[in-house]
């Protein structure tokens, strides 16, 4: 590695001594939008669903089929986003995603039909599963000790996307109606192609490919924005640097295949990390999206089965009410990541907020009052903020540069297939007065998660970005 000041230097190098300044703020202003823009276009879900399904007359089928068709389409846009965006350019996985929600989203509020709707809302799921790729881009441009406290932020716009889209819909919908709620929620995509012209590629990116001038230039463009210098010498590569450690050719660039991409993931050296990761994703977001169903699902349910008798409609106040309280046990948990992301570690952090999860929920499987039901879920869903904010940090880290959009899509894919079946399984045993068991199944997953998050062999707490697979096992 370069130390800065010798003959070479690497990009984490140069971005050590750039600092975080006026210029990754736009990065991370730009990161921010596109996160708050997928957070609102998947609040808006819980929104639409009841107000369609009275005006087409559909089934309670039909209607939770307008939210699984958006995790099947991020289910394929997280995988095959995360490929283009390691083949050709961030910017370019990016200018895609956000061209594809931004169209599906605004034309998806003249749906004339169910049909029509769930298309288009499956199509905006393709171009949502491209958020690993602004993941991994802005991850590409914050110097190592900051990496943690600046990831913790920009997953904190997740919130702030969720809370600005249950105000947009408090004030929209009982006047302007569902249609209107779709149409501004599109906003924020369009804010991405606007301010596009302006973004950069990521230099690590470009140095991995032998582009090593543009890298510079954009380096340079740091540090005149940023009032720093780059460091003096050349720039290389981590392969270069391992080349040359090892005294070897620098090996030969090209651009990767998708199957040459997906076999690098299950190498010998990432195939363990690969689906570990893969079983976390799965756990952390079949419990994050089942927390929040369970939230209104679990007392209703139970009432249900008690006999006891039950609206078969709430009033929006109070659907509202149930958003914002869901939404604001997030903060607690961005907090508590803030505090131990960079302190504690990934790993380890994770781990204890997976169990004690485990231990908040566990109660439930016996009949509790409805306040005592609320807390626990309440305190349950802090911890499995904590964790999917920390797993989001985390992820990208662990691969190097040629496949981190890939490896993150590839487990962000999985996760939507956690979220898809989380409702289809766990609610509807609720539903069918199987509460303990659906209360054991999450005991389960969130377990499970825990054990598989102590089983990765890596830590990235502090430690450097790689460029190499290699180098990166041997930093373990």
């Amino acid at each position: 590695m370069g130390g800065g000041g010798g003959d070479t230097f690497t990009v984490d190098d140069a971005l050590l001594t750039l600092g975080f300044g006026k210029d990754q703020y736009f990065v991370l202003a730009y990161a921010a939008l596109a996160w708050i823009s997928e957070a609102m276009e998947m609040m808006l879900l819980s929104f639409i669903g009841p107000v369609v399904k009275r005006m087409w007359r559909l089934s309670a089928k039909e209607q939770s089929l307008i939210t699984s068709v958006v995790f099947i389409g991020m289910l394929v846009g997280a995988y095959s986003w995360g490929v283009i965006a390691d083949k050709y350019g961030r910017r370019k996985g990016f200018l895609m995603t956000a061209l594809v929600t931004t169209a599906a989203g605004f034309m998806s509020s003249f749906s004339p039909n169910y049909a029509t709707l769930l298309v288009l809302r499956c199509v905006v799921g393709i171009g949502l599963g491209g958020g690993p790729v602004l993941c991994s881009w802005l991850l590409e441009f914050i110097p190592p000790p900051n990496r943690g406290t600046w990831m913790v932020v920009f997953q904190a716009f997740w919130t702030v996307g969720a809370v600005f889209e249950a105000s947009i819909a408090w004030a929209v919908m009982p006047t302007l109606g569902w249609r209107w709620l779709l149409a501004f929620s599109s906003i924020p995509s369009f804010g991405l192609l606007i301010f596009y012209l302006c973004t950069p590629e990521s230099p690590r990116y470009l140095c991995l490919n032998g582009k090593i001038k543009e890298a510079m230039t954009i380096l340079d463009r740091i540090a005149k924005v940023n009032g720093t210098k780059v460091p003096s010498g050349t720039l290389v590569s981590d392969d270069d640097v391992v080349a040359s450690d090892q005294d070897s050719t620098p090996t030969k660039r090209h651009k990767q295949g998708a199957l040459t991409t997906i076999l690098k993931l299950l190498s010998r050296e990432l195939i363990r990390p690969t689906l570990l990761l893969w079983v976390v994703f799965f756990g952390n977001s079949f419990s994050y999206y089942g927390l929040v169903l369970l939230t209104t699902e679990l007392n209703a349910g139970r009432s249900a089965c008690a006999g006891h008798k039950v609206k078969a409609e709430e009033t929006e106040d109070v659907n509202y009410k149930d958003v914002f309280i869901t939404t604001f046990a997030e903060f607690p948990g961005l907090i508590i990541v803030a505090l131990t992301v960079d302190r504690v570690g990934r790993r380890p952090s994770m781990a204890v907020l997976f169990f004690i999860c485990c231990v908040l929920i566990f109660p439930l499987v016996f009949q509790q009052s409805e306040m005592v039901t609320t807390g626990l879920l309440f305190g349950s869903r802090i911890c499995i903020t904590a964790t999917f904010t920390t797993l989001f940090i985390y992820a990208p880290e662990i691969y190097p540069t040629a496949v981190r959009s890939t490896g993150f899509g590839a487990a962000s894919s999985m996760g939507r297939i956690g979220g898809m079946v989380c409702p289809y399984v766990a609610v509807a045993l609720v539903q069918g007065c199987h509460e303990t068991a659906a209360i054991g199944m999450f005991e389960v997953i969130i377990f499970l998660s825990g054990v598989s998050i102590l089983l990765i062999p890596i830590e990235t707490k502090g430690r450097e970005l790689s460029d190499n697979v290699k180098q990166k096992c041997q930093s373990v």
